[in-house]
């Protein structure tokens, strides 16, 4: 530290250096994040000193969470769901099996069962809670394999995961499956929709992944993804409205005295994001910008296959792979744990930049 400190000059002329080291979201085609709207960035302004870890102190603030969660409870055929923001899908993917470790304490050597397309946060959960991590492979659409989960059950059991939109091919696992096999054994099933949860309510033809199927237990999504809220914007829901209690532990020096959340220090500020952009574009100017995202996706693969590079995968939501083994430098791309090209077409994805992208893989060889 410093014992004189900088000029204000001198500290932002510091910053917008380092701010100019960042890559630029017109080359950045790998990000499951994109640019917040500004909608969302002049309500998080509002609310950047709020602490929902002490929420006696700020109950405007914990209000807004409160609609924010009804709102997506809603959206998801749930209006009275209960939950709360998070930090992410990370943290969210953590509660919803430490709920479940929980609620099943009697068991000594408890498993859960997974895709092998899970996020790596289910590896992270798993490690923290001394859980065994089964995953189950997938079929040859990259989505899970139902009857291999199903085989995969034992008396030790405690959930099913599924994947509504996967971070590495974009696809939609058979969750209606996985809820009846969820009933048939008494086991909870987590929906990890931190992705497709802001996509897929409002394709023209959605696929079943919510509480309208009844063995589903929690769902994790995220609003500073598809949501285009401001980071850190997560949220984890459940069924029930009071099942988060079960992970309470005393706070008796803050204004509540038990909390069941993760992080104590939470900020208000991204879910006022989160909510204003909900309330601002409502369901009629969601389904345009995903209309907008799911074109230029088929834009892309449609482009791609007319130079011989051929989808890996008929994506279910805004992600785009490809066999492929390189693309031209200037462009932030990423690749699967199978070796395949991955674009994801997030908002900021505009079409010229896509048709740039096109041509320039045409040129690639020529």
């Amino acid at each position: 530290m410093l014992n004189k400190g900088f000029s204000e000059e001198e500290l932002f002329t510091f910053f917008a250096q380092k701010k100019r080291e960042d890559l630029d979201h017109k080359y950045i085609l790998s990000s499951m994040c994109t640019l917040p709207h500004p909608v969302a960035v002049q309500a998080h302004c509002i609310f950047m000193e709020t602490n929902l870890g002490d929420p006696g102190l700020f109950p405007g603030t914990a209000s807004l969470e409160k609609l924010l969660v009804r709102r997506l409870g809603t959206l998801f055929h749930l209006p009275d769901a209960g939950g709360y923001a998070t930090g992410g899908g990370t943290e969210s993917n953590i509660q919803a099996l430490r709920l479940f470790r929980v609620l099943r304490n009697e068991l000594e050597y408890p498993n859960v069962i997974v895709p092998e397309s899970a996020h790596f946060s289910f590896k992270k959960a798993c490690d923290i809670l001394d859980l065994e991590m089964r995953p189950v492979p997938l079929d040859p659409d990259f989505r899970m394999d139902a009857d291999r989960a199903a085989e995969q059950v034992d008396d030790n059991t405690i959930a099913l995961v599924g994947i509504a939109g996967t971070t590495e091919y974009g696809m939609v696992d058979p969750i209606e499956k996985l809820s009846k096999i969820a009933v048939a054994h008494d086991l909870f099933l987590h929906v990890d929709a931190a992705f497709g949860g802001m996509v897929i309510p409002f394709l023209d033809r959605p696929f079943p992944f919510d509480f309208a199927l009844p063995g589903v237990n929690t769902i994790a999504v995220d609003p500073h993804k598809m949501g285009m809220s401001t980071i850190p914007a997560g949220c984890l829901l459940t069924r029930e409205p009071d099942m988060l209690h079960a992970l309470n532990i005393d706070t008796p020096y803050l204004t509540v005295k038990q909390e069941f959340t993760l992080s104590g220090t939470r900020p208000g500020a991204p879910v006022a994001g989160a909510l204003a952009i909900l309330d601002y574009l409502g369901v009629e100017g969601f389904k345009a910008t995903i209309a907008g995202c799911m074109k230029n996706t088929a834009r892309l693969i449609a482009g791609l296959e007319t130079f011989g590079i051929k989808r890996a995968a008929t994506p279910n939501v805004n992600v785009a792979t490809f066999v492929c083994d390189k693309v031209p430098d200037k462009w932030r791309v990423s690749w699967t744990r199978q070796g395949h090209l991955r674009i994801v077409l997030m908002p900021h994805v505009h079409r010229d930049r896509i048709e740039a992208f096109i041509q320039e893989m045409g040129e690639l060889d020529a």
